[in-house]
Order: structure tokens, then sequence, then C-alpha cells
């Protein structure tokens, strides 16, 4: 009988652990967490808040951040309990937004779990409208949790990066567009995916004289529709000291139309599937 009484007094300690680790991080005057110093990617977690129902669910939220790759992921976590049964707990599912500032600058922001722009190392005050749900059914909470997290991954060197020549276009007129697309990185290849994209709806229309780019085709088959405000641009040749041109000519109607660009590109890694990364290029504005 002692043995098993001083079991359950270790397991009722264990129960109320996670509890006393996770107190709202707007509740207390310490530092912000700071991850060890580090030259590689790295993810930091901290306490952020604790939501609460009127019949006794709870949900303790925590933030975690990354950062040292050219996107900066953002998540949350929870643990799930309600009072009825009494301590039940529940696995947490976690969605939501996030906000990350910086010296009270906007910096980054996004869904979770998802990525952001990677401004470097530094706090980061991490504010998240979170929608916790347990599983099975019993916890359904919402509210909003923060946190202070210090990154010290460095920001990374860029691989590759996006210029225009011009950063206006004008309603009811067609507009010629050159991109130019670099790559600095003696890592990887020359191939690369080069996206441009106008608002849905609006009447914008992307044509071009270059063979490596197509107007998306959607639909099943055999539709041949295709996306008159989308093109789609594959290179093949980008080397370091060697940029490769594009150039689109934008029509639009009496609607303005921004013009937004991205490039993906490959790093190989042997036979690695997940390498790589995106690339944001320049926005061409309407006005």
């Amino acid at each position: 009988m002692p043995t098993r009484l001083a079991r359950l007094r270790t397991l009722a300690g264990a129960a109320v652990l996670p509890l006393a680790l996770v107190s709202p991080a707007w509740g207390r005057s310490g530092p912000p967490h700071t991850a060890p110093a580090a030259d590689e990617p790295s993810t930091l977690c901290a306490p952020a808040g604790v939501l609460q129902g009127e019949h006794g669910q709870r949900a303790v939220v925590s933030l975690c951040a990354s950062g040292g790759t050219p996107t900066m992921g953002v998540s949350a976590s929870a643990t799930c309990r309600r009072h009825t049964p009494p301590d039940a707990r529940y696995a947490c599912l976690t969605s939501g937004t996030w906000t990350a500032r910086r010296d009270g600058r906007t910096v980054a922001s996004g869904t979770l779990p998802g990525p952001g722009p990677y401004p470097g190392p530094g706090t980061y005050d991490i504010e998240a409208t979170v929608h916790v749900r347990s599983a099975p059914a019993g916890v359904d909470l919402r509210g909003t949790v923060r946190a202070a997290l210090t990154l010290t991954a460095p920001e990374p060197t860029p691989t590759h990066r996006i210029e225009v020549d011009r950063r206006t276009l004008r309603p009811g007129a067609t507009t010629t567009l050159t991109y130019t697309v670099h790559r600095s990185s003696d890592e990887g290849d020359g191939s690369a995916r080069f996206g441009l994209i106008g608002e849905e709806g609006s009447g914008v229309e992307l044509t071009t004289a270059d063979a490596r780019c197509v107007n998306p085709l959607v639909g099943r088959h055999p539709s041949r529709t295709r996306l008159k405000h989308s093109l789609d641009c594959a290179l093949t040749d980008l080397q370091p000291g060697h940029p490769s041109t594009v150039v689109v000519r934008v029509s639009l109607k009496s609607a303005c139309s921004t013009v937004v660009s991205k490039l993906g590109y490959w790093m190989p890694q042997g036979q690695a599937l997940y390498t790589g990364g995106i690339v944001a290029g320049p926005t061409v504005g309407c006005g």
C-alpha cells in the first residue's frame, strides 16, 4: 500500500507540472524567451496564455517560432482540460492567425501553423488569435495569446532575387514590364519556376512572347481554359553572373490590378525530396 500511494502522489505531481510551466506570458515581468546562440535554423517555444470557458474548459497555449531559413514558421500548441469528468484531458487542435512585431513594427504575419518572411535575429512580440478544439469534443475556445521570443539564427544569405523595371500600372492601358531574375549561389542548379499573377476578376491579362512561359491551364481534361491573369515560366539557365530576363505585357481594363511575382527554386541535397525555397519578388502596383 505505501508503494501504491507513493506512485499516485508522483503521478499527481506530473499532471500538475505542465500547468505550472505555462502561466500566461503577459502575466510576468521577466525577460523574453531567448534561444541559445546558434549558427543554424532552430525552433523556440514559450508559454503564451491560458484560455478558459464557462463550464470548466481550459487550454494552456504555447507559441513556437523558427528562424534561420528564408521563412519564419510560427505554430501554436495547447494542453486541453475539462473539469467534467474531473481532470479529463484531451488532444488539442489549434488554428488561427499570427502577427510578429519587432520594435513595435509589424514584420511578418500568417496563419497557424504557417510561415512568413524571416527578418533576421532579434526579439519578436508574437500575437496570435487562436481557436483551440479538443479531440474528442469537449473543449472549444477562442482567444488571443502573446509571447516574446528572441531568435538568434542569422538571416540566410539570399540565393536568388527578382527585379522589375517599372512599379506602376495604369487602368485602360497596356504596360510592358521587364523582369530580371538573378542567382548568386554556387549551390543548386540553374532551374527555377517564375510566376506572375494579377487579381482574379479584374480583367487583367498577362501575355508574353517568351517561349518559356505559359498561361496556366485549369479545369478537367479536355478543358483548354487558361488563366489570362497569370503566367508560369520555366527557367533553366540561371547561373551566377548570368541572369535571366522575362518581358511581360500587362493589359488592364477600367479596373485596377496589382501584379505579384515569386520564384520557386531547387537546392538539391542528394535525393532529399523537400529542398529549395520560394523567393517573393516585387509587387507592381496600380494607380
